[in-house]
């Protein structure tokens, strides 16, 4: 790390609610209605505002909040070239199987015109920036250590497949995953050269491949390309996750691997369910230095599911997802000290951090909860932390 830091280690996942007047700007921006400098200026002050809500909350990692993004995967149309924005009635015109992307859509407990994709149309090309200039801007105003978000290569690569319309410049999606993996590479080498603590990669999709097999799909996160057999995908998953974990340099940041089971709705039946264990082959191949998992939900199956397996316990260290973000009930200091103790159980304890399952606002049109609720449910984990550190610092 290039900031030491204290035992249970805390952090949010990454999105917050955006205001009012950044959905409007955001908006603006995909008309083209407002000029560039405008948006990064309030983007900027937004971003600061979020950085003092962790700070005044104590907690230690800092993220960004994604407040410039319309969702945690579609921002990249604007910072890769060869990709374009679509929103989901857009794409409706390139789908073959029309009759089950409808009903993806009518699974959906959010509308369908707060989701767009951002898809391949054109040869892929690295612009200079994907999260490196959120990065900068948190420098700006923090001293604290921070951690990016960042779409984990796989996720990227089957959001952005759409074959009727990538397939005109790629041959194969896993012949645009290796693009995805050189530009993934140059904004990694650019994070490191900035100077950043953890780089974390959302892979959520992961979960749609194992929980979904013989079942309606949700729409899980963006995978709306075909899927093949699930030890194909996961294989494949894994050399594009392994390709980018294996690039950073131990030295100067920690690589984070999050993986969830869906976070737009606050509806819990909906959302997939099942244990993390289909995954710990993928898990031990990559091997992140954080496993950012949610386990506040008994949707995630047991703790000890997963840290049974010695590939994981000898190599990884945990980062705990102890709130849910979707409900608006706090969550007890009880509840999340009694988890904590479950886990360091398995692990020792300078190898448990502490954060929620997932964002906030996966969805910048469509939070999943209030900055009133986020409070009191961040309260709560900071103050089970100042407990555990007491009682074992």
């Amino acid at each position: 790390m290039i900031v030491p830091l204290p035992l249970f280690p805390t952090s949010l996942i990454g999105s917050m609610p955006r205001s009012k007047e950044v959905l409007s700007a955001l908006r603006m921006m995909r008309r083209g209605t407002i000029k560039s400098d405008d948006f990064n200026k309030l983007i900027e002050g937004e971003t600061r505002k979020v950085i003092k809500f962790q700070e005044d909350l104590g907690i230690d990692i800092i993220t960004s909040g994604e407040i410039g993004r319309d969702n945690y995967v579609s921002f990249v149309s604007d910072k890769i070239g060869g990709v374009r924005m679509m929103s989901m009635s857009e794409m409706l015109d390139y789908i073959e199987d029309k009759k089950a992307f409808e009903n993806i859509l009518t699974t959906l407990d959010v509308p369908a015109v707060s989701i767009k994709n951002a898809i391949c149309v054109g040869k892929l090309n690295y612009n200079g920036d994907i999260v490196a200039n959120e990065l900068r801007t948190m420098k700006m105003f923090t001293n604290k250590p921070i951690k990016v978000t960042m779409p984990g290569p796989y996720l990227l690569t089957r959001s952005m497949w759409l074959p009727t319309l990538s397939g005109k410049v790629y041959g194969s999606k896993e012949e645009l995953g290796q693009d995805v993996i050189k530009i993934m590479k140059e904004e990694i080498d650019n994070l490191m050269n900035i100077g950043v603590d953890v780089i974390q990669f959302d892979e959520p999709v992961l979960t749609e491949v194992v929980f979904t097999e013989g079942k309606p799909r949700s729409f899980m996160c963006a995978a709306l390309s075909e899927r093949k057999d699930p030890k194909e995908e996961l294989e494949f998953a894994s050399s594009l996750i392994g390709q980018i974990i294996g690039h950073i340099e131990k030295h100067k940041t920690v690589a984070s691997l999050h993986v969830c089971r869906g976070n737009w709705s606050k509806n819990e039946s909906i959302l997939l369910t099942g244990p993390y264990t289909p995954l710990l082959a993928l898990f031990a191949s990559v091997n992140p230095d954080l496993l950012t998992l949610e386990f506040s939900t008994p949707r995630a199956g047991e703790l000890g599911s997963l840290l049974a397996d010695s590939r994981i316990v000898e190599h990884t260290a945990l980062v705990l997802g102890v709130i849910n973000p979707r409900t608006d009930e706090i969550e007890t200091v009880d509840s999340i000290l009694s988890r904590v103790e479950e886990a360091i159980t398995y692990l020792p304890k300078e190898r448990v951090w502490l954060n929620p399952d997932c964002g906030f606002a996966t969805f910048a049109n469509s939070p999943v909860n209030i900055l009133e609720n986020i409070s009191g449910k961040i309260r709560s984990l900071t103050e089970a932390v100042s407990i555990l550190r007491s009682k074992y610092d």
